[in-house]
């Protein structure tokens, strides 16, 4: 990963992150690849002590608001796990188009695969207080309405911005901070 001023210090203490898909490409516009993002971050959950408090999945990136005891490990895991499964699917589903761009955009110092699925880094930005907490959440809701996608941001399938609505959404987030 490449110098950043963005680390993470606090273990105690929730970030908001984003996580780019190379080139912006649009890789979650089908119900496979989104979950597959949600499969990792549950199990993340289960096995690593992952507390997720909002999310966003669009076509080309997300947002998530997220805390663990080693997050910086976690996101790793994450965009590894991710990838290899992203790249996966599509061969199973021959998307040769979006296959030939990932190795067309993979940078020259990724020697360890063909292909790239995300952007290096994720920008962790950690969330001091409740005040900034609820801005974060409300930029990360709003982006499908901001785009026109939606009118409501609880009608955005792949966000948490159901389960603060109060119901059921596709992962459990935590809601109470």
């Amino acid at each position: 990963m490449p110098r950043s001023r963005y680390h993470i210090f606090s273990p105690d203490a929730p970030y908001f992150m984003t996580s780019t898909v190379n080139n912006w490409l649009p890789v979650f516009t089908r119900p496979e690849t989104v979950q597959i993002v949600l499969d990792s971050w549950q199990y993340l959950q289960e096995k690593h002590n992952f507390r997720l408090y909002g999310y966003i999945i669009l076509e080309n990136h997300l947002h998530l608001i997220a805390q663990s005891p080693n997050l910086s490990k976690d996101m790793q895991r994450f965009k590894s796990y991710t990838a290899r499964k992203i790249i996966d699917h599509l061969h199973e589903v021959k998307a040769e188009r979006l296959l030939h761009l990932f190795a067309l955009f993979k940078r020259r110092h990724k020697r360890e695969s063909k292909y790239q699925v995300w952007e290096e880094g994720y920008h962790p930005q950690r969330i001091e207080n409740e005040t900034v907490m609820r801005q974060k959440l409300e930029y990360v809701h709003q982006n499908p309405v901001k785009r026109g996608y939606v009118e409501m941001a609880e009608h955005w399938r792949y966000s948490s911005a159901i389960n603060y609505a109060g119901k059921p959404g596709l992962i459990e987030v935590v809601c109470q901070w």
